[in-house]
């Protein structure tokens, strides 16, 4: 805990077992009071990794629902659990679960409710192997959400992310996509309710068992950024119904 704030690392697993290990050694216990691993109908040994580290709390899915599915079965639980700080790390040990205290810290003292690493600040990105089609894809759609949702985000894209449990009570996540624009969307719902957004830089690394999205999942994960944007602007600014921004 911090000042007596709950913390809980949720990691959305999916074929994480050769990285699941490394990643939870760098979680820092210290202030971390529990782990939330959901399994999303992995095909590799990735539950029997988690229940070897001790993971107290893991959930298998009965098929799999994709990435953004994963998300709100991590998120519900950790609300349910009554976590004050809920954390995001993706267990292929892309980024360093050694940023965890200070991310904690920002919404701990209620300087931020919601905190993002970022690969782009301090040019982590391509520094840890990012394709440089994903980085141009990463810069060109920032930059448009940017002008549209009115804000000055480094990137929109990041999987490393903590919130405050009251953002997540006050958005309904559960709206959501299934598949990887979840997060774009869950972003979008937070600038909508007007929330301000901390970043912090975030060393990156991509090899060969960190996940990715290919080059078809990507165009229409970009599709979709394009799509939420404008809804955004629809709804914020025209007061256009987009069921997303509903409470």
């Amino acid at each position: 805990m911090i000042y007596n704030k709950k913390i809980i690392v949720v990691l959305p697993a999916f074929n994480a077992e050769k990285t699941l290990e490394k990643t939870y050694s760098e979680i820092p216990f210290e202030i971390v009071d529990d782990v939330i691993l959901v399994d999303d109908f992995s095909t590799d040994k990735t539950i029997e990794v988690g229940k070897k580290l001790g993971i107290k709390t893991i959930i298998r899915h009965q098929k799999n629902i994709g990435y953004g599915g994963n998300q709100k079965t991590c998120y519900n639980k950790a609300l349910e659990l009554n976590a004050d700080i809920i954390i995001m790390l993706h267990p292929d040990y892309q980024y360093t679960p050694k940023l965890i205290t200070s991310m904690c810290y920002l919404i701990a003292n209620d300087v931020y409710s919601i905190v993002l690493g970022s690969r782009i600040l301090g040019k982590g990105a391509l520094k840890g192997g990012m394709p440089i089609y994903k980085y141009i894809a990463n810069r060109f759609l920032t930059l448009f959400q940017n002008i549209l949702m009115g804000q000055k985000l480094s990137e929109y894209h990041t999987g490393y992310r903590a919130y405050s449990s009251a953002v997540l009570k006050d958005i309904d996540f559960n709206k959501n996509s299934d598949d990887f624009i979840f997060d774009n969307q869950v972003l979008a719902q937070i600038c909508f309710r007007n929330y301000e957004i901390a970043e912090i830089t975030c060393p990156t690394k991509y090899f060969k068992e960190a996940s990715s999205i290919n080059l078809k999942r990507s165009t229409i994960y970009g599709l979709g950024v394009l799509k939420t944007s404008i809804q955004y602007f629809l709804a914020k600014n025209l007061n256009f119904s987009i069921s997303i921004f509903k409470k």
